[in-house]
């Protein structure tokens, strides 16, 4: 296993930058996901690592290594990385064991050896029962772990996952993230996985590198990049965030449709434009004229929807200045349209946005 590291990784076609100026560094043994929407320059990144296209600048390192630069990179099959495509990618004439075992007989290992590794690693990735089954004949998350095992058992330094899990029906989908992460945890490879799934990516990943327009926005662990989220586009993206904007009365106060409220995160600069985040669930509702409470930012609404989802209630709520607030609230809070409320805004919860 080695440390991965992109320094300054820029790829650009034409005027394009698909990568632009992207930083990261992953230790050895831990899981870094590349999430963002469609479009923001994770998969390219992903190639870029795996030595199937080449950077217009900055560089790729493995361990002491530059594996990749301008007019400098090393090919793909001499970098000892595994992977996985959104297609499987199995052989349809081989069985479940022979997928498994083709890289390592590409590698010319002894007959013995071969099948203890790939034994084993049928074992750890509860395939055994199938070893003699063809691709046709499995699942879409059995299909998933052979290709799975087919790239853990080369033992390669750095497991590159390309939206691994989009092919498969919901249900498999939440499956297979623990498969993934458990797997994961038994190898300690380190691991490199694009998503566009906020789920996988919370669920897998010891890193999480949110990113947009070719650029990492936010990079943290999953509680950090969740919870501390630095622009509109991280809060938006991560679950769902309110945003409310306004202009800084000072480093922690934003007066917001004649409201100032209070937030928590990076100091203001006074009189600038400033917004905050804060996510549906956070926001409690109180009929007008309910006593204000400490910590708490009060906000004067009124309800526009209130839609019944069964275990919950999905409002929205109107301020003063006409911006609208989705609000989640338990069932048995019911408040026709047009009804005035009180939001109650916890300071804590109310994220200051740098960016």
């Amino acid at each position: 296993m080695a440390d991965l590291a992109l320094e300054g990784l820029t790829k650009t076609y034409g005027a394009n930058r698909a990568v632009d100026d992207v930083s990261l560094r992953v230790d050895h043994g831990l899981l870094a996901s590349l999430l963002g929407p469609s479009g923001c320059g994770k998969t390219t990144t992903l190639r870029l690592i795996a030595g199937f296209i080449e950077p217009s600048a900055g560089k790729i390192r493995v361990g002491d290594n530059v594996v990749s630069a301008p007019g400098r990179v090393l090919a793909p099959e001499r970098r000892n990385m595994s992977m996985i495509f959104q297609s499987y990618a199995l052989w349809p004439h081989m069985t479940v064991a022979e997928n498994v075992a083709y890289g390592l007989t590409l590698r010319k290992l002894g007959r013995v050896e071969t099948a203890k590794k790939v034994a084993d690693i049928l074992t750890t990735t509860r395939l055994s029962p199938l070893a003699d089954r063809y691709p046709a004949e499995l699942s879409g998350g059995q299909q998933q772990r052979v290709a799975l095992a087919r790239a853990l058992v080369v033992e390669p330094e750095t497991l590159l996952l390309d939206e691994p899990l989009s092919n498969l029906d919901a249900n498999l989908r939440e499956e297979m993230r623990f498969e993934v992460r458990r797997l994961h945890d038994a190898y300690r490879y380190t691991t490199v996985y694009v998503t566009h799934d906020q789920s996988e990516a919370m669920t897998t990943s010891d890193l999480v590198a949110v990113m947009n327009g070719g650029r990492v926005e936010q990079l943290g662990n999953p509680r950090e990049v969740y919870d501390r989220p630095v622009s509109e586009f991280v809060a938006r993206f991560l679950g769902g965030s309110n945003i409310l904007k306004g202009t800084a009365r000072d480093a922690a106060h934003v007066e917001i449709a004649g409201t100032v409220v209070k937030g928590d995160g990076a100091p203001l600069t006074t009189g600038t434009p400033a917004a905050i985040s804060i996510r549906q669930h956070e926001i409690a509702l109180d009929p007008a004229g309910a006593a204000p409470k400490a910590g708490v930012n009060n906000l004067p609404g009124k309800v526009v929807r209130n839609v019944f989802l069964g275990p919950q209630r999905d409002y929205v709520i109107a301020l003063p200045d006409a911006t609208q607030l989705r609000v989640t609230a338990a069932p048995d809070i019911d408040l026709a349209p047009g009804f005035d409320v009180t939001l109650r805004l916890p300071e804590a919860r109310c994220r200051l946005l740098s960016r």
